[in-house]
């Protein structure tokens, strides 16, 4: 997609600063932080939502869950913990409609995700 970021990223027309890299799978630190660690991993395939995920599609999600046992390692926070968020859609807060997980780590996180508005 010529306007996604992301596949923007992934062609090198805007910089980033890489944590990992295959065939299929790109990592790279966010420019926003939301932890000490904060890595986003995404599949170079485009596809926009968790629910545009085709059958023939499920090899990348086995594909990104391995990286991210790899990235883990790298950056030693296998052994801590992590967190993994994947938002679907605008009420979820996703902003780049190109599938992402943000691994968050580096610091002890608390139970709750989001606050309750109402």
């Amino acid at each position: 997609m010529e306007d996604c970021v992301f596949c923007k990223i992934i062609d090198g027309k805007i910089p980033s600063e890489k944590v990992y890299e295959d065939d299929d799978i790109l990592a790279f630190k966010d420019i926003n932080p939301a932890a000490p660690i904060h890595v986003l991993v995404i599949p170079k395939k485009h596809i926009a939502t968790l629910m545009e995920l085709k059958s023939e599609d499920m090899n990348i999600v086995s594909k990104i869950m391995e990286s991210i046992q790899k990235i883990a390692q790298n950056l030693g926070i296998d052994k801590n913990g992590f967190r993994l968020i994947a938002n679907c859609g605008p009420d979820s807060g996703q902003e780049v409609m190109h599938i992402h997980f943000h691994l968050l780590a580096g610091t002890k996180m608390g139970p709750k995700l989001c606050h309750n508005s109402r």
